[in-house]
């Protein structure tokens, strides 16, 4: 366990998957991040690498091979060498292995960087070609916030309250897990979505046209809640487990298959590319009040 901590607050972050496994303010004594109870939901914070969500059938077509793999692709269950390790920041990384080549033919450097100041914690994620063809990836984030954070508060009492005014709709999943090709209604003029258990009842919600690069949990009932920024992630989730206790703010630079995927991976919406040593970083923050 990796553990960076100033005045404000103590991170723990587990090797296994370079995945947080506590966010504790220290001035406000909260808990911010989901316990990871596995009756609901196992993760508290996953990393997701080399795609996200699902393939259609869990496989893809490259250079006129087919791949199997699975949800979110496979850096959860890695093991992540800590570099740069000091009391506000840590470095994790990996790079591709035998067992990774056989389900992603590319050689890839990915690190994840964690960094603490004041009440902010910002994670930044860097994918580097190491080898002399184009990398083809997706990267995404899916830390699982406690709602309620407050003991005595309700689920209800909580609602998610974005930075811009928003009129986006949802792009529904199906029942295995790829995108439908037309939204349905969900965010009409307004900048605050309700958090209800039922919400996810059908699965995450799924935008591609959002403007915000800023989604805060607020409530109704204390001034406690969060507030979690991110710039250039063209896709956002917005999940959380059946009748469970937390909700993920998923920001992605890719996307799950869809339902008219040719399954060709160069072909894959939100696809991005690196040519030969190119570097892609990206990063997400959140400060706890």
């Amino acid at each position: 366990m990796v553990t960076l901590t100033n005045q404000h607050l103590q991170v723990n972050i587990t090797p296994k998957g370079a995945e947080l496994s506590s966010i504790y303010n220290k001035q406000t004594g909260l808990e911010y991040l989901w316990n990871g109870n596995p009756e609901f939901w196992a993760k508290q914070s996953p990393t997701l690498f080399p795609i996200v969500g699902g393939l259609k059938n869990g496989s893809y077509q490259f250079a006129g091979k087919q791949y199997a793999m699975g949800r979110h692709g496979f850096t959860r269950e890695m093991f992540f060498v800590v570099s740069n390790q000091t009391n506000l920041t840590a470095t994790f990384t990996i790079e591709a292995t035998e067992e990774t080549l056989k389900q992603y033919p590319f050689q890839f450097l990915f690190s994840v960087t964690y960094s603490i100041e004041g009440n902010k914690l910002s994670v930044t994620y860097t994918v580097k070609n190491s080898s002399s063809n184009t990398l083809y990836f997706s990267v995404g984030a899916h830390p699982a916030f406690k709602v309620p954070l407050v003991q005595g508060d309700a689920y209800d009492d909580y609602y998610l309250a974005f930075n811009e005014t928003e009129n986006a709709g949802i792009y529904p999943l199906t029942a295995d897990g790829l995108v439908e090709l037309r939204p349905v209604p969900c965010l009409e003029n307004t900048n605050k979505l309700p958090l209800t258990k039922t919400l996810f009842y059908k699965d995450a919600l799924v935008f591609k046209e959002l403007k915000s690069t800023a989604i805060s949990i607020l409530n109704t009932k204390n001034s406690h809640g969060l507030t979690y920024s991110y710039t250039d992630f063209p896709y956002m989730g917005i999940w959380a487990a059946k009748n469970a206790d937390f909700v993920c703010i998923e920001p992605w630079c890719g996307i799950a298959d869809n339902v008219a995927t040719t399954s060709q991976f160069a072909e894959k919406e939100g696809i991005n590319t690196l040519a030969s040593n190119e570097t892609f970083t990206k990063t997400w923050a959140v400060e706890m009040f």
